[in-house]
């Protein structure tokens, strides 16, 4: 069992209207790793985040949900990493993935940011992209439809009734990050 503590940051945009948008996933798989560790979110005083503590099949766990619109992220990222004094390599980010099918979930360390803004953030304020990443499958948008447009609507009516497992998914591909590693996780979720 791993002693260092865990920075788990949830992407997504404050406030009701974006609540149940694709974007923000990460979001709902924080509040459900935040149920299971047993914390509420609040208001840290240097992060602009909602931040709880905890322990996740007894790691030790900072969970963290940004109070910046998505493309602004990095900036209290990068706060709560210094606050705490969390390495790159015990931070873990959960994402949207629109080159992932819907219901999927990936775990990858490091790469690129594949033209997503909260990641883009964080890689500029970290001046790193080597983090753990849980991508969280949302599809393509159909059509011609603008990526933008997409990713900021409701998940379809069909896609709503299977979220709870696939957030369930998510929040079980993080746990089993934190005490299988890596690679056993990614054989684990990358066969589903």
């Amino acid at each position: 069992m791993d002693s260092e503590p865990w920075l788990i940051v949830g992407l997504g945009n404050p406030g009701p209207s974006y609540a149940s948008t694709r974007h923000n996933v990460g979001y709902m798989v924080l509040d459900e790793l935040a149920s299971r560790a047993g914390t509420k979110l609040g208001r840290h005083k240097r992060a602009h985040a909602d931040v709880g503590q905890g322990r996740l099949d007894g790691q030790r766990v900072t969970l963290l949900r940004s109070r910046s619109f998505m493309n602004e992220s990095g900036g209290p990222v990068k706060a709560a990493v210094d606050y705490g004094k969390f390495d790159p390599d015990h931070l873990v980010v959960i994402q949207d993935e629109l080159d992932i099918p819907f219901g999927a979930v990936r775990l990858k360390l490091g790469g690129g940011d594949g033209g997503h803004n909260g990641l883009k953030s964080i890689r500029k304020s970290l001046g790193t992209g080597d983090y753990y990443r849980i991508r969280v499958g949302v599809d393509r948008p159909p059509g011609q439809q603008d990526t933008a447009d997409y990713v900021l609507k409701a998940f379809s009516g069909a896609q709503r009734k299977e979220l709870p497992t696939v957030i369930a998914d998510a929040a079980d591909a993080v746990e089993a990050l934190l005490t299988l590693g890596l690679a056993p996780a990614q054989n684990k979720f990358h066969t589903q």
